[in-house]
């Protein structure tokens, strides 16, 4: 089986992290502040704030720009359910607008049409690796006075109009899964330009106490206190040695992705029925995915089908996503439904993952795309 993502873990990882295993400080120690650090210098942010997966991030973002009971906060379809959760951790409501058709990133347009006098934010996917349209979207948050938030979980290393992506916007989250570019195992991290932003998301992902351990071990103290209900969503020190071993290796990952989706593409190109999502020339894609659609009108095969035939020889495709206001929780909590993103829904029925990770070789690619034409023909 070729899975559709693989971490690639060396040994210089291992031994990063054994290093810090036979160190005094297992959490809370130097290593988090140098991995935040390294991670703020490689996108070009003032701040970084290391916590323990992507949801936390989400949420310590939503907690930080005061998300209350009441609030709205504009949000993408088609992404996983952390991007609209982390709005119902403090009690907001999710509101979902559709997303553009030939790149499946949020479409600015359907975010204006959504935007209330209880709007207070705008949660951005960068879906697959490619950068949202952040001109528009700035201009809309402006406007509104709102806050832009990018959901970059999928594009650590993607640039928009030159700039790296982890810069573009009031907050940015980023996720260190293993299927991810770099993993820590599990991990997240969030980036701003805003002191305040980053000192409260610091003070949350440590129980809502405005000091951890390895501060009062180096001021010789034992005081500390608690100025607000917060979480344990610390990011350990042995994670963040890897992290910071993975980060070196980022733009290696990155190369290996791009020319396997440019391989993809040269398949794909002349093959009717297969349509990869489009890629906008002012961006470089990161392609943490590599989606394309089936397009069964013309193939006489649904995607169903597709995905099961694709799966029983050996290659392990997925599909991203669901769209999130179709899941039950929302229907029942929320009254979603369908109709409400039609775009999104008509994408849902259409698209797969193919397998893109950096330790593919040439000759599986090759094997997906002859696979792939193999269930077409028969």
């Amino acid at each position: 089986m070729i899975p559709y993502g693989k971490q690639y873990i060396d040994e210089d990882d291992i031994q990063a992290v054994v290093e810090v295993l036979r160190s005094d400080w297992l959490t809370t120690g130097p290593k988090v502040d140098e991995f935040e650090h390294a991670v703020a210098d490689y996108v070009g942010a003032k701040y970084a704030v290391a916590v323990s997966s992507g949801t936390a991030a989400l949420h310590a973002a939503m907690y930080t720009i005061g998300i209350v009971p009441g609030d709205e906060v504009v949000v993408s379809p088609i992404t996983f359910a952390a991007t609209a959760n982390c709005v119902v951790y403090q009690k907001g409501k999710p509101i979902f607008a559709d997303v553009d058709p030939e790149t499946l990133l949020l479409d600015p347009k359907q975010v204006e049409s959504k935007i209330t006098s209880k709007t207070k934010a705008i949660i951005a996917v960068d879906y697959a690796g490619q950068p949202c349209d952040y001109d528009s979207l700035r201009k809309i948050a402006d406007q509104n006075n709102l806050v832009l938030v990018a959901d970059s979980c999928h594009a650590i290393g993607a640039e928009y109009k030159g700039q790296k992506v982890g810069s573009l916007a009031d907050l940015n989250i980023f996720s260190f899964h293993p299927v991810k570019h770099i993993t820590t195992g599990e991990g997240g991290m969030i980036t701003t330009d805003d002191a305040n932003y980053a000192n409260r998301m610091r003070i949350f992902r440590n129980h809502g106490i405005t000091t951890d351990h390895h501060q009062r071990e180096k001021q010789g103290s034992w005081f500390y206190e608690m100025t607000d209900l917060g979480y344990n969503y610390r990011m350990t020190d042995f994670q963040c040695a890897l992290g910071i071993s993975q980060l070196q290796k980022l733009p290696k990952f990155l190369k290996r992705r791009r020319e396997i989706a440019s391989r993809y593409d040269e398949a794909f190109a002349s093959l009717t029925g297969i349509i990869p999502l489009v890629n906008r020339t002012d961006v470089v894609n990161a392609f943490h995915l590599y989606v394309v659609r089936i397009d069964s009108t013309v193939l006489g095969i649904d995607r169903t089908t597709f995905f099961n035939n694709l799966r029983g020889k050996g290659i392990g495709v997925n599909v991203h996503y669901i769209p999130v206001h179709l899941q039950p929780f929302y229907k029942e909590t929320f009254h979603t439904d369908t109709g409400m993103c039609p775009v999104a829904e008509a994408a849902y029925e259409q698209i797969i993952s193919l397998p893109m990770f950096p330790r593919m070789t040439n000759g599986d690619v090759e094997r997906v795309v002859k696979d792939l034409k193999d269930c077409l023909t028969s």
